[in-house]
C-alpha cells in the first residue's frame, strides 16, 4: 500500500501495482489531521459550531446536528480508556507485513478536550490487572514518519502503578 500527498495537501492511499482499480482519499479534514499528526504529532479535532461536540479524528459535518464544522481544534495525546480488548493470537498486520506480537491490546480512548472515542493499539503491561476502564494512558509517537495513523504506536499507562 502506498500514501502519498497531493500539492493541495491531501492524502491518498493506493493498492500500489495490484490489480485494485481504486484509490482512497483521505479527504480535506482527514488529510488535516494526518498532516498535523505527521509533522507536528499533534492530535487535531473538529469543534461544531451548535452542539460543541469535538470529533477525533476531525470531521466535516456533525452528525447530531448536520452543521458543517470548520473550526478545527488540537487535543491532548492523553486521555482514558473507555473499553479494550486483550488479543492474544499473532496475525500479519497487513499494512507492514510483520507479525504483530502478542499479547496486544485494542481499546476505545476518550482524549481530554474530545467528546468521541479514538480507537488504536493498547500496549498491554506485564501485569495486566492495571488495565482497567478509566485508565489514563498516553500515546506514543514514531519518530519514522508516517502519513497515516502509524504515526501513533500504540498508546500505554501514563500512569503505571
Amino acid at each position: 500500500m502506498k500514501t502519498e500527498e497531493n500539492k493541495q495537501g491531501l492524502f491518498t492511499m493506493s493498492s500500489g501495482e495490484g490489480a485494485q482499480p481504486y484509490n482512497y482519499a483521505a479527504g480535506l479534514y482527514g488529510s488535516k489531521f494526518l498532516t498535523e499528526l505527521r509533522d507536528k504529532k499533534q492530535i487535531l479535532g473538529s469543534r461544531c459550531p451548535k452542539c460543541k461536540t469535538v470529533y477525533v479524528p476531525a470531521r466535516q459535518v456533525c452528525g447530531p446536528c448536520f452543521h458543517e464544522m470548520t473550526e478545527l481544534v488540537p487535543v491532548a495525546s492523553e486521555g482514558k480508556i473507555m473499553s479494550y480488548t486483550i488479543l492474544r493470537f499473532q496475525f500479519l498486520d497487513p499494512e507492514t507485513g510483520e507479525k504483530k506480537p502478542v499479547p496486544y491490546g485494542y481499546a476505545m480512548f476518550k482524549l481530554d478536550g474530545a467528546d468521541t472515542h479514538f480507537q488504536h493499539f493498547l500496549e498491554v503491561p506485564e501485569d495486566e490487572s492495571q488495565l482497567f476502564i478509566g485508565a489514563r494512558v498516553k500515546a506514543v509517537f514514531s519518530e519514522e514518519k508516517f502519513n497515516s495513523l502509524k504515526m501513533i504506536k500504540h498508546f500505554t499507562l501514563a500512569n503505571p502503578i
